[in-house]
């Protein structure tokens, strides 16, 4: 029988409601509360065959402790990771994937989550060992986004790239000491952004790993992004790029079709 988990919030309890693979156990509503959400809860709950209970917001704090649920709790299926198969059947051009190599804060892994779905990524990839797991804070963050992105995590990610760099992707990752700003890299193509952990920064396999490495230019004082707005930054670059007349102007090798592992 699967593990279960209890996740909060509309956002992730719809999200799980109208896309997730396995659909809650039992949903929970807090009493007193009518308006448009709630009764798409309910009517979604209904088409599903899924039970609805009213119940206090004390029982719904007492039941999530900490989360921020918004008078709804969903029991689910604890969430599993999707195959790692997905990775490798061929690079088209329009492929993205976001690596993040050992983020640990499950608010910033929600919201790389968050963006990565609206931004159109084919899928992000952590390593198994060193990254938050896919928790109620997580999928909250994730704002829905956790049950609408392939989310796969790797046991060795040095080697995942380098498989991806012989299918043709071009591995790019974010590090202040980068030879280029991200705006001056073509990303057009099939394309690996990776983004490192909070404070540590890529690793040295994952960089070594990496066939360009870039920055985002700062202006003021600050000296880092949260890697979750850095994230941001670099997959709407990519977004941008991807739009008629948006390549950049001072294109480098990245995007285009591989020829040096052939």
């Amino acid at each position: 029988m699967a593990k279960t988990t209890v996740i909060g919030g509309f956002h992730a309890v719809l999200a799980v409601l109208e896309d997730g693979h396995d659909k809650p156990f039992e949903i929970l509503l807090a009493q007193g509360r009518e308006d448009a959400r709630m009764h798409r809860v309910r009517q979604l709950a209904a088409v599903h065959g899924v039970r609805v209970q009213s119940v206090s917001r004390h029982d719904l704090d007492v039941k999530a402790p900490g989360l921020k649920h918004q008078g709804v709790l969903a029991y689910v299926p604890e969430k599993a990771f999707d195959s790692e198969d997905f990775l490798y059947r061929s690079a088209e051009a329009g492929h993205v994937l976001l690596v993040l190599d050992g983020v640990q804060d499950p608010h910033n892994l929600g919201a790389c989550l968050r963006t990565a779905e609206a931004a159109g990524v084919t899928a992000v990839i952590i390593p198994r060992d060193r990254s938050a797991g896919v928790t109620a804070t997580v999928r909250k963050a994730a704002a829905g986004a956790a049950e609408r992105v392939p989310l796969i995590a790797v046991t060795n990610l040095a080697r995942t790239l380098e498989r991806l760099k012989a299918l043709g992707y071009w591995v790019t990752g974010l590090a202040g000491e980068g030879a280029e700003s991200i705006f001056e890299v073509d990303l057009t193509g099939p394309v690996v952004l990776v983004m490192g952990a909070e404070g540590e920064g890529l690793r040295r396999l994952t960089r070594e790993c990496c066939d360009h490495l870039a920055y985002i230019p700062m202006q003021g004082k600050t000296e880092s992004l949260n890697v979750s707005v850095a994230a941001a930054v670099c997959l709407y670059e990519c977004y941008r790029q991807r739009l008629p007349g948006g390549g950049s102007k001072h294109a480098k090798s990245v995007g285009k079709p591989r020829k040096d592992l052939l």
